[in-house]
């Protein structure tokens, strides 16, 4: 004979376990249909090589250029 009080609380986070696992799979699946779409439109990266001629940017650099005499190249 089975209390039905007793496994009451532990009935409900079965389920609500399942409920999770169940929203997991979904965004699971979602986050793979995204990721497959990226793969399919992604761009081949661009292979270098040694000595091939590159234009760089010096934005990102400026905290680096502060008080050198190449500072004009920071802005």
């Amino acid at each position: 004979m089975r209390k039905k009080g007793r496994f009451e609380k532990v009935e409900k986070f079965v389920e609500r376990m399942k409920e999770v696992q169940g929203e997991a799979k979904v965004a699971l699946a979602k986050a793979q249909d995204i990721k497959r779409y990226a793969d399919k439109h992604r761009l081949e990266a661009v292979e270098y090589k040694v000595r091939d001629l590159v234009l760089l940017s010096t934005k990102d650099l400026k905290w680096q250029m502060v008080g050198r005499r190449s500072e004009k190249l920071t802005e």
